[in-house]
């Protein structure tokens, strides 16, 4: 296969599988040996096993990194860090690209930057959304499940200092009975905890709040 054969059938795509090459009357360790050899030529990005990105200067669309996210781990949603930022949130420009996952948590470094996935378990996995950035889309948690999210694996994160270490801003886009509905799932005294102190900050009142 030409590279500009691959131009015209994923050139418009901002990631691509092998998958796609490799249905038809095709040579399976031909295709395979020619994406290794665009990677090594800086033609193509390869995210995972068989999860590629068109490089720069033949890219057409730039992949989002939430989408990225989203392929490089399946069962994922975006969270935590990266989605209180969309959302405007909290402050913090954050570099790596952060989601929950059902399975291994882990931290990958690609051309595209770094995605860290934390896990959680399967019940917890709720709270997103298909979200558009432009014509890509991806699951996103809703800002709510984000800081849930974000305080449910941080160790002390129910604490006054941990939630207001957060510094958040833009707290209208919280909507407090979503909150609470969504803490009651989690069914833990911590989250439970959380969700009063969240409160109590986002009211003004966080001089009152007292760590459980």
């Amino acid at each position: 296969m030409e590279f500009d054969t691959l131009l015209k059938l994923v050139g418009d795509e901002p990631l691509f599988t092998s998958h796609v090459l490799l249905a038809g009357d095709v040579d399976p360790k031909a295709i395979r040996v020619q994406l290794s050899r665009w990677v090594k030529a800086g033609k193509i990005y390869q995210l995972r096993r068989g999860l590629y990105a068109i490089a720069p200067p033949y890219q057409r669309r730039q992949p989002h990194p939430f989408l990225v996210a989203n392929q490089l781990q399946r069962a994922s949603y975006v969270s935590l860090q990266s989605a209180l930022s969309f959302y405007g949130l909290i402050p913090d420009v954050v570099a790596v690209t952060t989601s929950v996952t059902a399975g291994r948590p882990k931290r990958m470094q690609t051309p595209l930057g770094p995605f860290e996935f934390r896990h959680i378990k399967t019940a917890l996995l709720f709270g997103y959304q298909m979200t558009a950035f432009g014509e890509q889309n991806a699951l996103v948690a809703i800002p709510e499940k984000a800081l849930l999210d974000l305080i449910y694996l941080q160790p002390g994160g129910d604490s006054k200092a941990y939630l207001e270490q957060l510094r958040l801003q833009n707290t209208e886009k919280l909507d407090r009975d979503a909150l609470r509905k969504q803490s009651a799932k989690f069914n833990t005294p911590k989250m439970s905890n959380a969700v009063k102190g969240i409160l109590q900050v986002l009211s003004g009142d966080s001089e009152e709040f007292e760590d459980l």
